[in-house]
């Protein structure tokens, strides 16, 4: 995930073999960058704020939140796996007007990236100030120019093993709670079969909305991030050097002529590179379930009975008594910690991937701007861009961290996601196949089992965009 250009085989080489049996755990990387970047406001905060409002019955809106937004991702990183380049790429390919969907994707992402990565921040920010005696304000600051210099500067490692083991301790902590206050079986499957529970009294007296899809529809959004983190995990793909991505650059389209002159040897060791793309996320999608259900399920089992709704300045203290009932003092700076350490990580991802989505879309859409700078220059320019969102988000919507992250979550996770499964859908099943020659065409052609997952996507978050959002806005 540095911010320059990966290493990368020569031109002329042919595709790698892929590894495997037990050998694909040893490379699977790409869905561990995923799951740590959408390991934070969406769980911490959302999951479980939401478990804590409306109990264990919505844990369904996070199943097939993540299932769903496991079949983009999973197909976005087929085609990338497939032809080298990333989804932004692949929305330049959809048939219509010149450049449209990413257009579409250039103004809605703008928007969204420097909301959402402001949101994370003022999160954060909380977090930081229920830790050390600074304002929120000062916190969110603080997390903004941290997250920026370590992306800037590319020095991820050691900042990423000191809050992995905080988010790790966190993450062990909250399923330890979840186990103990574990609503029983009966209750539990109850809770995976679709239903929309009646926001309580004590809830209402503190000012939440009567209306739980306010609640609900925030997590659909981020539970496996949104939008653009589908996008982002082609850019992982890319990074790993999986398949015909091993060939590639970011911020470079697919080789058309090389895909052209792909041999039937080459197109079977693609479909070994998917075999490992499907492991790969389908272990994001794992661990974005358990987690997730985790913290939603502690956030009833302990919140709930205390009548706490996290919200506000205090978000973070109201969120770390899930660990100080049982552990004291001790406990809750610990969930403080680890909560902190997961926004700052998500914040980093975001900085990681926000730059290179616009960096393509802009690419495409604006060419002199590919002309005029250089990738690394893009880069850093979108860096400094979110950089100043961030201080005048946090300065001016800072102490309202929930609203932030919730309003977050629909703009990236839901308002973009049904074009983006119908996207992903044409371009894997129409746009791919006549990227390769008639020889390796039925080699590369993915299952139906792809179009299915995808079209329900489709309609399910197109049912939420259509129906669900107006009643809340």
């Amino acid at each position: 995930m540095d911010t320059g250009k990966q290493p990368l085989t020569p031109p002329d080489s042919e595709i790698a073999a892929p590894p495997k049996g037990i050998a694909v755990l040893a490379i699977l990387g790409p869905s561990m960058v995923w799951a740590a970047e959408y390991i934070g406001s969406g769980e911490v905060i959302l999951a479980t704020r939401l478990g804590a409002i409306l109990g264990t019955g919505i844990l369904w809106a996070i199943v097939i939140g993540i299932v769903l937004k496991f079949w983009i991702g999973v197909s976005g990183a087929r085609y990338t796996v497939t032809t080298g380049e990333g989804m932004i790429d692949m929305f330049d390919r959809i048939p219509g007007p010149r450049h449209w969907v990413v257009w579409i994707v250039l103004v809605a992402q703008l928007i969204a990236g420097a909301l959402s990565i402001g949101s994370v921040a003022s999160a954060a920010g909380a977090f930081v100030s229920s830790v050390i005696p600074v304002s929120s304000y000062v916190g969110g600051w603080a997390v903004s120019l941290l997250a920026v210099g370590v992306v800037w500067s590319g020095g991820f490692r050691p900042l990423k093993i000191v809050m992995s083991l905080f988010v790790l301790v966190t993450v062990i902590g909250v399923g330890y709670v979840a186990l103990t206050v574990f609503p029983g079986v009966k209750e539990f499957i109850l809770g995976l079969l679709p239903s929309v529970p009646r926001v309580p009294d004590w809830a209402l007296s503190k000012g939440v909305t009567a209306n739980p899809w306010q609640e609900i529809l925030p997590l659909l959004g981020w539970g496996a991030g949104g939008f653009a983190s589908q996008v982002w995990y082609s850019y992982w793909v890319i990074g790993a050097g999986y398949g015909a991505a091993s060939h590639q650059e970011y911020g470079q389209p697919a080789d058309r002529a090389r895909l052209k002159r792909m041999t039937r040897l080459e197109a079977e060791k693609i479909r070994g590179w998917n075999r490992v793309v499907y492991v790969d996320a389908t272990l994001a999608m794992v661990i974005g379930v358990v987690v997730t259900v985790a913290f939603a399920v502690a956030g009833a089992g302990v919140l709930s009975p205390l009548e706490l709704a996290p919200e506000g300045p205090q978000v973070g203290i109201t969120l770390s008594k899930i660990f100080s009932t049982r552990w004291g003092s001790i406990g809750g700076l610990l969930f403080l910690l680890g909560g902190m350490a997961a926004l700052i990580g998500t914040n980093v991802g975001q900085l990681a991937g926000w730059p290179r989505l616009l960096a393509d879309a802009f690419r495409i859409c604006i060419p002199g701007f590919q002309r005029r700078f250089s990738w690394k220059v893009q880069f850093r320019l979108f860096l400094l861009f979110f950089l100043f969102t961030n201080m005048v988000i946090v300065f001016t919507l800072g102490l309202r961290p929930v609203l932030l992250v919730q309003l977050s979550a629909i703009l990236d996770g839901l308002l973009l996601t049904p074009l983006q499964a119908l996207c992903v859908g044409v371009g894997l099943f129409i746009v791919m196949p006549k990227m390769v020659n008639d020889e390796v065409r039925d080699l590369i052609r993915p299952h139906w089992i792809f179009a299915a997952g995808l079209a329900i996507a489709f309609l399910v978050f197109g049912y939420f965009c259509v129906f669900q959002i107006p009643n809340i806005l």
